[in-house]
């Protein structure tokens, strides 16, 4: 029986079947296993704001964040509207979402996302203020990122 050529292999379409109409992307910084094991997590959380590619979607919100150059303060911006996507708007709560997937993932994954999270953390207590009147303003001032000073548009 003849074999079939590499081009006419890689020329036929993937199944795409096992994930449904999400085609798994690889997450930045975090080995194929580790993010198999969180798309996975994504799909079967049952959270709102865990959803697949939310992690992803986090990372990059977290980075974007604290990505301008500078040594000037940042404040986070309030969202306008709770949805999925627009609550990504405010950094805290894709900071939120990184530390639900924490608590969810097995030690492995964990570890290797909260290397991630914990440079990214120490960026932005550089780069932010604390509120002392966090308590009063804030829902979740139990939060240590919720401290923080936020208000405006970022950027300003």
């Amino acid at each position: 029986m003849p074999r079939r050529r590499p081009g006419a292999l890689r020329a036929q379409p993937r199944d795409s079947r096992a994930w449904g109409d999400f085609v798994p992307v690889r997450i930045h910084g975090i080995s194929t296993d580790s993010t198999l094991a969180i798309l996975r997590l994504e799909r079967l959380s049952d959270d709102y704001f865990v959803y697949p590619g939310a992690t992803d979607r986090a990372l990059r919100r977290y980075r974007a964040f604290l990505a301008p150059p500078g040594r000037r303060p940042l404040y986070p911006q309030y969202s306008e509207c709770g949805c999925r996507g627009c609550s990504f708007d405010d950094v805290r709560h894709a900071r939120d979402v990184l530390d639900e997937v924490l608590r969810q993932l097995s030690s492995r994954p964990r570890a290797e996302l909260r290397r991630q999270v914990v440079s990214l953390d120490a960026a932005y207590v550089r780069r932010t203020l604390p509120d002392p009147f966090a308590a009063s303003r804030q829902w979740r001032s139990d939060l240590w990122w919720r401290r923080r000073l936020a208000g405006g548009r970022e950027g300003e």
